[in-house]
């Protein structure tokens, strides 16, 4: 580790001598003016600025191994057998069943498949390929389909896979591919109801984030329209950083809006897109595997996320964050965030030590002093319990993907990337990124007294969260020596632009609800679900007898009755209207005077969407529930708590 900080040192000084940081993965190809990938176009690149607090920051974290005199078990990443990634993948999407010896019973993977688009299909197919040569080399004996046969279900030119605003060129390649006949008719495909978002002639500028058109079909239509244009360092990358998501009147659906079934369906299809966009791109994109390594079951340092939440969860139930990360940053935050160099100058080395070691005594017994923390200190101890898990925050699995995001054309492209991957996390992965991204913004807000400008705190977090200590020497010089403005580029992007990441884009959501479409027409008949759809019946027979209100069947065209069984006003008619918005209907609701709902905040209560072709959905405030109600006319309307 050593020879590491020492390479470090002379780098850093012959970068300084000869002006410039040569960081791209080729570097024959750097141009005198730094145009390699274009990440100069941008006014605020990284390129071009001192990565001195970078070098900086890796210098402090040898020298904290260091102190710690501990020799960790390092994580092995597993060099997997050939087809080994592409069954994995197969499998993570949910299409496990296309091979092996599940094969017959794939009903379900039917449906699912009818849904996918152009480049999705594309993806599949290719893994399917791979896996199927893999098995018929090792000779076993499981029923192998043809690729040809998986898509051969679709046979009807005239019906599209993709969301209702997708430019004339993907429209006029899906047709080719075809869809499913059995998806004809549902009002969230293309050309039917939802005709009130930009139509064909009024593109979204280039600084709008499309979540309607998925974004492999995107990156397929550019390249198809614009030969020429999507070179190294494409239009998007000489655009400012002020990229913005469109209103969407069906509603913005954030991680955590959906039910769990739901959110399961948006994982494997989130998976195949981000896997179709690299591939459409032509950037590698592998999942890696780490071996077992023996972890610490207890304590607070070097323990794995979801050991942590399970022993927190018994002294703060629900609890999704562990407590030693929300009080570290709650510690920092108590003094103040405008003290200068925050998160950049490191704290005492042996005083944070002799502080790692009582904290692990003391947490929990709530005995640990915190008077006794000094601000630098509790940053330091912050970024060491980063480090210090067992696997990266971004996992084993995605850490090279997230990586890997700088090597796409265009900055549009990677802020889409970035989305796919954040909801690929695992959710305790999610949310405690979700809170630190939150807190450096924060920091980020008072960068006049502290001095922490986005790109300061990008080039101080990057080492924390992408030289994992566990990929070994190699991995780390690599990523320190290659990839150093790449990281603190991304990790730029994560900060500046969180809110949109946990974003799930438009086009997901509608093909879990053509899914779920499908699904209820191919088993209506089942006992399951005609107990499920009795017992729904019965519910709202109940209630409606109990609110002497009209039966459903009566109540007019135009009109939803939504349902508030925690409230005093437990049903309410509502008259549609082109303006009525979800947060006008939970105001009407609020606005009597009775029962509990004096104790409730607007903040606290929310209208669902439940039932037809979505499991569950909680609508933000700006829905028009008219363009809704077009779109899944079946659904039943619930106001109640996100606890509820």
């Amino acid at each position: 580790m050593v020879t590491v900080v020492t390479k470090l040192v002379q780098y850093l000084h012959l970068s300084r001598r000869s002006g410039q940081y040569t960081m791209n993965h080729d570097n024959s190809k750097k141009t005198p003016d730094g145009a390699s990938f274009d990440r100069s176009g941008s006014q605020d690149s990284l390129d071009e600025l001192s990565l001195d607090d970078y070098w900086k920051e890796v210098e402090n974290i040898h020298e904290t191994r260091r102190n710690n005199h501990e020799e960790r078990e390092a994580l092995v990443v597993k060099e997997p057998d050939e087809g080994e990634l592409e069954e994995e993948w197969l499998k993570e999407a949910g299409l496990s069943n296309l091979f092996g010896e599940s094969t017959g019973d794939s009903q379900e993977s039917m449906v699912f498949l009818s849904t996918l688009t152009r480049t999705q299909k594309a993806a599949v197919e290719k893994r399917v390929e791979t896996v199927t040569q893999t098995l018929r080399k090792k000779n076993k004996h499981h029923q192998i389909p043809d690729v040809r046969d998986i898509f051969r279900l679709q046979s009807d030119p005239k019906e599209k896979v993709c969301d209702e605003n997708e430019t004339s060129a993907v429209r006029t390649t899906e047709n080719r591919s075809g869809t499913q006949d059995e998806t004809k008719g549902l009002k969230f495909s293309v050309g039917t109801n939802e005709q009130k978002t930009p139509p064909q002639d009024m593109p979204f500028s280039e600084t709008d984030i499309n979540l309607e058109i998925p974004f492999a079909e995107q990156a397929a239509n550019t390249k198809d329209s614009s030969v020429g244009k999507m070179c190294k360092g494409g239009g998007g990358d000489t655009l400012p950083l002020n990229f913005r998501l469109p209103k969407d009147k069906t509603g913005t659906t954030k991680i955590g809006d959906l039910a769990s079934q739901d959110m399961k369906k948006v994982y494997s299809l989130a998976l195949i897109e981000l896997t179709a966009l690299y591939d459409t791109l032509g950037t590698e994109f592998k999942q890696q595997k780490a071996a077992k390594i023996k972890t610490k079951d207890s304590g607070l340092f070097g323990v794995p996320l979801s050991v942590l939440l399970e022993q927190d969860q018994k002294k703060v139930p629900g609890t999704k964050i562990p407590l030693i990360f929300q009080k570290l940053i709650s510690q920092i935050e108590e003094t103040t965030l405008e003290t200068e160099g925050l998160l950049r100058i490191p704290g005492v080395a042996t005083r944070v030590k002799s502080l790692c070691q009582e904290l692990e005594a003391k947490f929990y017994e709530g005995t640990f002093n915190w008077e006794n923390v000094k601000q630098h200190d509790a940053a330091s101890l912050l970024k060491l319990f980063i480090r210090e898990l067992p696997q990266p925050l971004l996992t084993v699995e995605y850490l090279k993907a997230f990586q890997d995001v700088q090597n796409l054309p265009t900055k549009k492209q990677q802020l889409q990337a970035l989305n796919l991957l954040v909801i690929l996390l695992p959710e305790a992965n999610r949310d405690t990124l979700k809170v630190l991204l939150e807190f450096l913004q924060r920091v980020i807000d008072h960068r006049d007294k502290n001095k922490m400008t986005l790109n300061n705190v990008a080039m101080v977090m990057a080492p924390n969260l992408f030289t994992f200590h566990g990929f070994g020497s190699k991995t780390i010089e690599q990523s320190e020596f290659v990839m150093a403005a790449g990281t603190a580029n991304v990790m730029r992007f994560m900060i500046q632009h969180q809110k949109l990441l946990w974003t799930i884009p438009k086009f997901l959501v509608n093909q879990v609800r053509k899914q779920n479409a499908e699904s209820q027409k191919k088993e209506k008949k089942d006992k399951a679900m005609k107990k499920l759809l009795k017992k729904m019946a019965y519910d709202r027979e109940k209630h409606e007898k109990q609110d002497k209100v009209p039966n459903d069947a009566d109540v007019p065209q135009g009109v939803i009755r939504v349902q508030a069984p925690h409230l005093s006003k437990v049903s309410m008619a509502i008259q549609l209207t082109e303006e009525l918005k979800a947060s006008d209907i939970v105001a009407r609701f609020l606005s009597q005077k009775s029962g509990n709902v004096q104790t409730l905040k607007k903040e606290e209560v929310f209208l669902y969407e439940i039932g037809g072709n979505i499991g569950e959905r909680c609508l933000d405030d700006d829905t028009y529930m008219k363009d809704l109600y077009q779109l899944n006319p079946n659904a039943e309307w619930v106001i109640k708590s996100k606890q509820s």
